[in-house]
């Protein structure tokens, strides 16, 4: 296994982050920070799959891997638990007629001009929602939504349908008080107030950038399909000629925090406990019940790279009320990206290649050097060619990097 690793010479690389995306089409339609970069995509699949290539992304997130991979000409199938990406990002991969997209427009104005503004109107069971939005402004956004599920019926298969839905994600997020200044996410000390005439302006706007970004044409095709990254039962196996994925860091930052306002509104969640329930699901998942969980939690490979053992031992010694749990967190990532390596190559093509972006992280003080204990892992598995290539520093604290871990199956 080579690594090479410079600390001096890297450089963070905001061309190689979500930032990048924002302003480039359908990548920039909803935002998701552990989402990576349209250009760092862009590079691995020039260089490393051929024409025909079929690439495979078990970690779809908001689906840029496909996307990319669309916009270049190739067939990509990606997997997620969350139902919700799963929608998203089969309507961001989605092929759009000019036509009907003009039809869309037309109906959005009809819908919009319809809206009556009612503080009777179904708001989310967030809790402390007006931490979120003001008051006025929360009943501003239900109006809308009430007029939407009205004209256009709850979200579901149909894609031009969901263009608006994914529009009003965007119109939530952008009135409401959250703040995205870091890798996180917190909120301003005052829920901003608006108008009805500013946030039907803005709704316009928002879905006018979605409609014209979504009349570019896709070369290839994606899928996005239901799946637990650990097992992958529903792919076909040997198909795949490349994976370029990017998995959940084991840093304690969730999916489910960003997306819950999304998924609440667009009713994939009814309660805080569906929330945790599903994180618990996905690898690195912390929400709520997720972390009470790790209490009864047990390995299931019993194979694990030594230096986990070593690294988990000094969390767990570490003297902190929660380093036993931190401990156990760590192992649990780990042991689920075993289970994730064991299985993903059963769906490979014989020298199929793979490209794993991945963050190292830090606890109490101690690294957990996340690519060389993956790296391991798949030296154990039977990959062959390992490097570690570090990509770019984060915007966190010192020494948090973001490395590629490329090999290649047997």
């Amino acid at each position: 296994m080579q690594t090479n690793l410079f600390f001096e010479e890297v450089e963070t690389r905001t061309d190689y982050t979500f930032k990048y995306n924002t302003h480039i089409g359908r990548h920039g339609w909803l935002r998701l920070t552990p989402a990576y970069s349209v250009k760092l995509v862009r590079e691995l699949i020039k260089k490393d799959c051929k024409e025909n290539a079929n690439i495979i992304d078990p970690f779809s997130g908001t689906a840029t891997t496909g996307l990319v991979a669309a916009e270049m000409g190739f067939n990509a199938t990606l997997f997620d638990i969350n139902p919700f990406l799963i929608w998203f990002g089969n309507t961001k991969c989605h092929n759009f007629s000019i036509e009907k997209l003009s039809n869309l427009q037309k109906d959005f104005k009809r819908c919009i001009h319809r809206v009556v503004i009612s503080n009777n109107s179904w708001i989310p069971p967030i809790h402390n929602i007006e931490r979120w939005w003001h008051g006025e402004t929360l009943a501003i956004l239900a109006s809308i939504r009430e007029a939407l599920a009205n004209f256009f019926q709850e979200p579901d298969g149909n894609h031009y349908h969901n263009l608006v839905w994914i529009a009003f994600s965007r119109l939530i997020i952008e009135t409401s008080s959250a703040a995205f200044n870091h890798v996180s996410m917190s909120f301003k000390n005052q829920s901003a107030q608006y108008e009805f005439t500013h946030v039907k302006m803005l709704f316009e706007s928002i879905f006018k950038h979605i409609i014209d970004s979504a009349k570019s044409q896709l070369k290839g095709s994606v899928e996005i399909i239901k799946d637990d990254s650990r097992d992958l039962s529903s792919a076909p196996a040997g198909l795949y000629d490349a994976v370029i994925t990017s998995p959940p860091y084991p840093n304690r930052i969730s999916y489910i925090r960003e997306l819950r306002p999304y998924m609440y509104w667009i009713k994939f969640l009814k309660n805080g406990g569906d929330a945790g329930a599903l994180d618990w699901e996905a690898i690195g998942g912390t929400w709520g019940t997720a972390t009470s969980n790790l209490k009864t939690w047990n390995p299931v490979n019993d194979d694990l790279p030594n230096q986990l053992y070593e690294v988990c031992s000094i969390i767990k010694a570490s003297g902190d009320k929660n380093s036993d749990a931190m401990s156990r967190y760590v192992h649990k990532y780990f042991d689920d990206m075993q289970s994730h390596l064991k299985n993903i190559c059963k769906l490979l093509k014989p020298n199929a290649k793979l490209n794993y972006i991945v963050g190292n992280s830090s606890f109490y003080g101690h690294f957990v050097n996340t690519e060389k204990i993956i790296a391991e892992s798949m030296t154990k598995i039977g990959y062959k060619d390992i490097t570690i290539n570090t990509i770019r520093k984060r915007n966190s604290k010192k020494g948090l990097l973001e490395f590629n871990i490329k090999a290649r199956w047997q």
